[in-house]
């Protein structure tokens, strides 16, 4: 359904519903068609979308389904091939299996609690680089709508680049988390993020031997959604080099 509106964008109605955040046809195809397919699965639990549910709060259900139909909108938009669909399990408030599905590499990222994480049939460790000075590190850039937290930000992504070898921001958090888990990432931080944008990506990272906590080691990331996803090597040279600095 993605590919099919990604070569048809020029003709895509979109409309906007916040500052630089928009919502196309294209997520309302995806995400019908995802929710049909997982109805049909499992009819009983419940299934959390960005584009129906956009104030999402802790519930009384046991199981949930926690679904971005197309993480990268806005890459998306502008004819970028790099945007991603992430699917996640919680069940008694823990992320316990996931899938982020990039469909122009046709690269499924796939974990489950306790089973480990792998790309299509290959299995995913995290980086083993061990200095922060080697290190390829992710973020994701605030935009208008988040002054509060541009101060942090700016003095965060300073201290990356005085310290790490390169940055990136490449436009979807769920690809991201998969690429650290995959160790092409040594690490990924970012601010305000919706639990969806993150809850298949974080188990990915968790199962393929990396660190996850929200980003000032406060409340739980899913709900902050201020995230820290590191290899374990080098989780505590980030924090004091780059957070705490």
């Amino acid at each position: 359904v993605l590919l099919k509106d990604f070569r048809e964008i020029e003709n895509l109605q979109v409309s906007k519903k916040g500052i630089n955040d928009f919502v196309t046809s294209a997520d309302l195809n995806s995400e019908e068609t995802i929710i049909k397919e997982l109805k049909k699965a499992h009819p009983t639990i419940e299934i959390i979308c960005e584009e129906n549910n956009p104030n999402f709060k802790k519930e009384n259900q046991e199981k949930k389904l926690i679904v971005d139909p197309l993480d990268g909108t806005l890459n998306f938009l502008h004819g970028l091939p790099h945007f991603s669909i992430s699917i996640a399990l919680m069940y008694k408030e823990e992320i316990v299996s996931g899938i982020i599905y990039d469909p122009i590499k046709d690269e499924l990222f796939w974990a489950e609690k306790g089973i480990g994480a792998f790309l299509n049939n290959s299995r995913l460790r995290v980086s083993g680089r061990n200095e922060l000075k080697q290190s390829l590190v992710s973020t994701g850039i605030p935009w208008g709508g988040m002054e509060n937290t541009h101060k942090n930000f700016i003095k965060i992504l300073q201290n990356a680049m005085q310290n790490c070898s390169g940055v990136r921001r490449y436009g979807s958090a769920a690809l991201d988390l998969a690429y650290t888990a995959a160790g092409r990432y040594e690490a990924f931080w970012e601010f305000g993020l919706k639990i969806w944008d993150i809850a298949a990506g974080s188990l990915l990272v968790k199962e393929a031997g990396g660190f996850v906590e929200d980003i000032y080691n406060k409340d739980n990331f899913l709900y902050t959604g201020n995230i820290l996803a590191c290899n374990s090597n080098l989780i505590n040279e980030f924090k004091d080099k780059i957070i705490s600095k």
